[in-house]
């Protein structure tokens, strides 16, 4: 080993610190060995360091980068470690790395002079902050040991009493505030106090009842949170296989609808190349006749020329002698209409596929829409009429479902029975027994919307919600004579509802606005009368099994209603 260096400074005889220290660990050497660099290691960080290099079979000197190969046996270097054993004895200890001073975010210790140490523990009891060594009086001193020390803290000038300038030992139990023995002496003199140990052990028992809840309830919401991913799985799952299906049916479809193009095609060049044939082949017996008749016009026109009146009296016979015409009577009497019933037969049944997809589409789209997945518990249903109207859309009035004695306006928000019938186009959709209308809009998941009417002394509106597929005609067409439709009958004096031809009277304050709630997932239908205050009419709870249409009869001496 190299010359220890030795220093005089503060009248006292220490190793230089470097010489001593470790710069792998930056602690004082621990079974010290030394390299034939000059260079000193603790025996554990050098075998660590050179482990890292096995791969490369060369070792060097983490200061000076010296290679050794092979790998240098070591061996504890016994005066070094004694002379560091004796050193520690006397107080020396290695200088601190740059880790170990206090920073600006560190609790500092408050007893270290010019650059300071971190804080290892604070005192609760001296309201101080220690390094590990200014910390050992506290493990060696009787009294100390009493001490109660935590982890290092900024905040203990909070457990002084800014009053007293004692430490608050004491719990207020009618203020909630901890204070020092003093203060229950005057300002606190006669509450509810205890030690603030004794708080804190029934506030801590409290405190792990919470935990445990909490714990509880993390657990129950991970298992939620299980089963919604396994939900999503499901869901992303079915709906693949719903795509990929409905992807196979609509190929079909069209294939379908191709092979069926391709026949009518290939039958319509059939016959057209039958027809021609047929026009052809008469066209030729036609043009040979006409060749025969200019030849027979020619002999005709010959024999008329012949002076020799025997002559012309014998050939005439021969010559006067036409052939049967060509039957061409079937050209004037069959009309040319050739293959425009092709045509409207193919626009037909365009028309038709055009109303099955409009039909089925809507319950297509609604069993989509109505997908049962896995959701929380619905939200009450809404008090006040600005919490209803949050649910309200844009809802108009189908012009191709309203009776001809019904007449719309305002962008078919409004409704007036008229005595002068409309010129409304057929279609089958038009109620024709009832005046009645539909919206155009089907309603699923929560939706609000209001009716208002006015008009004559006498007549009311019927307010309904009704299945798309209800009756045209007849009785049955009735709003709420039917199991597809559920309809709250409005007049000036009182309310009745409405259901598979059942009435049931219905008590309220009467209003010329009515306001309908619906809920589909959850099944709920309400009827408010809505005037100032919003007042339960009547409610329904039921399971829907297809998307809802807003419906509207206007009867009696009623002028008009209008949704909103």
């Amino acid at each position: 080993m190299d010359e220890a260096a030795i220093v005089r400074q503060n009248g006292r005889d220490q190793l230089d610190r470097e010489t001593i220290s470790c710069v792998i660990c930056l602690d004082l050497l621990k079974d010290p060995v030394g390299l034939s660099c000059g260079h000193n290691y603790c025996m554990s960080c050098i075998k660590e360091f050179w482990d890292g290099e096995d791969q490369r079979k060369i070792y060097s000197c983490p200061q000076c980068r010296q290679a050794f190969t092979p790998r240098p046996v070591l061996k504890k270097n016994t005066m070094l470690a004694a002379l560091v054993e004796q050193l520690k004895k006397t107080g020396l200890q290695a200088a601190p790395a740059d880790h170990c001073y206090a920073g600006p975010e560190d609790v500092a210790c408050d007893v270290c002079t010019g650059r300071k140490l971190k804080a290892f523990k604070s005192c609760l009891t001296c309201s101080a902050s220690y390094c590990e060594n200014h910390l050992q009086s506290h493990f060696e001193s009787t009294k100390l040991k009493k001490h109660k020390l935590v982890e290092p803290s900024e905040k203990l000038q909070e457990n002084i009493c800014s009053r007293h300038d004692e430490v608050m030992k004491i719990f207020c139990r009618t203020d909630k505030k901890c204070i020092c023995y003093l203060c229950t002496m005057d300002d606190h003199k006669g509450h509810d106090t205890v030690p603030a140990a004794a708080e804190r052990t029934e506030r801590q028992r409290e405190l792990e009842v919470s935990r445990l809840n909490i714990q509880q309830r993390i657990q129950d919401r991970e298992k939620d949170v299980k089963l919604l991913q396994q939900e999503v799985e499901a869901v992303s799952r079915s709906a693949d296989k719903a795509v990929e299906d409905s992807e196979k049916i609509f190929t079909q479809l069209i294939h379908l609808l191709q092979k069926r193009s391709s026949d009518v095609k290939q039958q319509i060049r059939s016959q057209q190349e039958t027809e021609v044939s047929g026009v052809k082949e008469l066209q030729e017996k036609l043009q040979q006749e006409i060749t025969e008749l200019k030849r027979k016009d020619a002999e005709l026109k010959q024999l008329s020329h012949t002076e020799d009146h025997n002559q012309f009296l014998h050939n005439y016979p021969s010559v006067s002698q036409l052939s049967e015409p060509t039957d061409s009577s079937s050209i004037n009497i069959r009309p040319l209409r050739y293959f425009e019933d092709v045509t409207a037969a193919v626009s037909e049944l365009r028309d038709k596929l055009q109303d099955i997809l409009t039909d089925k589409w809507t319950n297509i789209s609604w069993s989509v829409t109505n997908v049962d997945v896995l959701l929380p518990e619905p939200e009450p249903e809404p008090k006040t009429r600005a919490e209803f109207l949050r649910y309200s859309g844009e809802i108009t009035l189908d012009p191709n479902t309203a009776h001809t004695q019904l007449l719309l306006s305002e962008g078919n928000r409004k409704v007036t029975w008229t005595i002068q019938p409309q010129s409304y186009s057929s279609h089958k959709d038009r109620f024709t027994d009832r005046w009645q209308v539909l919206s155009r809009e089907s309603l699923t998941g929560r939706c609000y919307w209001e009716v208002e009417w006015r008009g004559g002394m006498w007549g009311g509106v019927d307010v309904a919600v009704t299945y798309k597929n209800i009756s045209r005609v007849g009785s049955d067409s009735r709003f709420g004579r039917n199991d597809k439709s559920w309809s709250l009958d409005c007049d000036t004096n009182s309310y009745e509802f409405c259901f598979n031809n059942i009435e049931t009277p219905v008590s309220g304050p009467g209003s010329s606005r009515v306001g309908v709630y619906l809920d589909h997932r959850a099944g709920i239908l309400s009827f408010y009368s809505v005037s100032e205050t919003m007042t339960l009419l009547h409610r329904v709870q039921t399971t829907f099994t297809q998307p809802l249409y807003v419906g509207l009869r206007v009867y009696g001496g009623l002028r008009c209603s209008e949704i909103s």
